[in-house]
């Protein structure tokens, strides 16, 4: 995921040196709903995470 991620950075800052103004703005709005989107993805597997050990947990007691 993390290399994903530094791709992601390396062709943006690509992009950002050969290009201007409303091109720039679009990349930027692009790359914050890819960050947005990882974000609630992550809190998703995190909530079924936590619900799987408390099941777990449950269990063992």
């Amino acid at each position: 995921m993390n290399n994903l991620f530094l791709k992601m950075y390396v062709k943006a800052q690509d992009l950002m040196s050969r290009e201007e103004g409303q091109d720039l703005v679009e990349y930027a709005l692009l790359i914050t709903l890819v960050a947005l989107a990882a974000v609630s993805g992550i809190q998703g597997v995190a909530s079924a995470i936590n619900g799987v050990f408390s099941k777990i947990s449950t269990t063992l007691v």
